[in-house]
């Protein structure tokens, strides 16, 4: 049988006696609800997918670059204006 591994390195026994011990301690569930990706408006997100050619992928690609936003935030800004939702 092939050795586990996390990102490349070895799972050992002694870290699967740390996350058994500490799953046996419980878990906070407020803390663990509080994971994940952070919300983009008032309820959950839906996926929409999109398809741009390759001029206009690296436009919006390099205006996100420019103004520090990722490419899904910088679409969200777009869509936002186009509709005049806040």
């Amino acid at each position: 049988m092939a050795e586990e591994t996390i990102n490349g390195a070895p799972v050992t026994d002694g870290m699967i006696q740390k996350w058994a011990d500490e799953a046996e301690a419980g878990y906070d569930v407020e803390k663990l609800r509080k994971r994940g990706r952070p919300t983009v408006g008032d309820g959950p997100g839906a996926v929409v997918p999109v398809r741009m050619d390759e001029a206009l992928l690296k436009a919006l690609n390099a205006r996100a670059e420019q103004e520090h936003v990722s490419r899904s935030e910088a679409i969200r800004e777009a869509v936002r204006a186009w509709t005049q939702v806040a």
